[in-house]
């Protein structure tokens, strides 16, 4: 009998660890670049163009994103997801200066690397169309949100326009239900709502679900969802939003103010993106459209405030902000017989501005960007990219353009 215990208890040790390892998802993406900007870096380039027009040009070697999964099938149903990022390598923050078109209003940033938790998630799956999920997962309002890896797009870097004006990659804490029918997809979410005071000229939104504390202050709640159609074949349609109330999202809660109590700072975001892939051409364009109600005394909120250290950022909202791009890429080795290398050669533009003033704000220009782009993707398996291009931004008369050169590595996919 202790014979047969043994055998038996060796032969069932291998299929334990088997199944164990079946249930487990690991993987991650990454980037390294290393890029040539032919224009100034000057923190006044914007209020003195004239002053900097031929300054010499600058390089920078970065790794943008290095992105590990593990996630675990527990069965009947229930399983969890996790995803650690270390953007920039995760370096400490520098400190850089900003100002406005004039020269006024300086406020001083910290910027530079982080180490997040992008996600980590339980969820419950009772059918196909309906999930259940509770935890930090990403928000997927806009393209670049719903599809971020660096797989998912042709440039070096993320596409500029919705990673200017939206939080990238949007990741926050709530409840959420998804699900997939025929052709058709979902998601909604419950999430903790933006924060006004983080909001800015020249990014919008982006920094609103950031958080300066150890906890993710919910005072109110934001509701995003998304849906997806793929009846056409090759092709996905989707539309995307977001809503909630921005203002007395702070800590501590500063709804007793009187003076401010009635002032919402409702938000709202709009979203269409679509995604062509055929036998060797892939076309993905996005639209993307942000209101901030109530932008003008917010701005002024946060520029009376008394003490210089508070962790908001300072520079006005504008009412709206707007982006709107699209890249096509065709695989040239696709026209060959028995190569397995993908080659794509591939062109984009976007437009964004992510400060569109009301009429009682003033206006900055600068923020008003046309940018182009063109390269190749070379895919010698389909979990690695080689990424190079020549990049143009086109600012508006009188101020210089921003021409620049970039090579990367890529790569996006499960270990296990």
């Amino acid at each position: 009998m202790q014979k047969f215990f043994w055998a038996l208890l060796v032969a069932f040790i291998p299929f334990s660890i088997t199944k164990a390892q079946s249930d487990l998802k690991v993987g991650g993406y990454g980037e390294v670049v290393m890029s040539r900007n032919f224009y100034s870096d000057n923190v006044y380039r914007y209020s003195s163009p004239t002053k900097y027009k031929d300054d010499p040009s600058h390089g920078r070697f970065d790794i943008p994103h290095a992105v590990f999964y593990l996630g675990y099938d527990f069965g009947h149903g229930w399983s969890m997801q996790s995803e650690i990022e270390f953007e920039h390598t995760g370096a400490g923050a520098a400190v850089e200066k900003e100002y406005t078109e004039a020269g006024e209003w300086e406020q001083e940033i910290e910027k530079g690397g982080e180490v997040a938790l992008e996600q980590f998630w339980l969820q419950k799956s009772f059918k196909p169309w309906l999930n259940l999920r509770i935890g930090h997962f990403v928000v997927p309002v806009g393209a670049l949100n719903n599809a971020h890896e660096p797989l998912n797009f042709f440039t070096v870097y993320r596409p500029e326009g919705e990673f200017t004006i939206l939080p990238s990659t949007w990741h926050d804490t709530g409840i959420g239900i998804w699900g997939d029918a025929g052709n058709w997809s979902y998601e909604f979410q419950v999430i903790a709502g933006l924060d006004a005071f983080m909001f800015d000229r020249d990014n919008f939104v982006k920094y609103g679900a950031t958080a300066p504390y150890e906890f993710k202050v919910a005072n109110n709640y934001g509701f995003a969802a998304r849906i997806d159609n793929r009846s056409i074949k090759n092709l996905r349609l989707s539309v995307s939003g977001y809503y909630g109330n921005s203002m007395h999202n702070s800590f501590p809660n500063d709804l007793k103010d009187t003076r401010y109590k009635d002032v919402k700072g409702r938000t709202w975001i709009g979203s269409f993106d679509f995604s062509y892939k055929g036998k060797n051409l892939i076309v993905r364009g996005n639209y993307d459209y942000g209101h901030v109600d109530d932008a003008v005394t917010i701005s002024n909120i946060k520029r009376n405030m008394t003490s210089n250290n508070a962790p908001y950022r300072k520079t006005p909202v504008g009412q709206s902000a707007l982006t709107y791009g699209a890249e096509a890429g065709y695989d040239i080795l696709g026209l060959m017989e028995r190569i397995n290398d993908k080659l794509y050669v591939f062109g984009r533009y976007e437009y964004y501005d992510p400060y569109i003033p009301s009429s009682d704000q003033q206006d900055y220009t600068f923020t008003d960007v046309h940018r182009i782009a063109a390269g190749i993707n070379w895919l010698p398996i389909p979990q690695i990219a080689v990424k190079a291009e020549f990049s143009e931004r086109f600012r508006k008369e009188g101020y210089n353009n921003e021409p620049s050169v970039s090579i990367g590595i890529a790569y996006m996919g499960f270990f296990k």
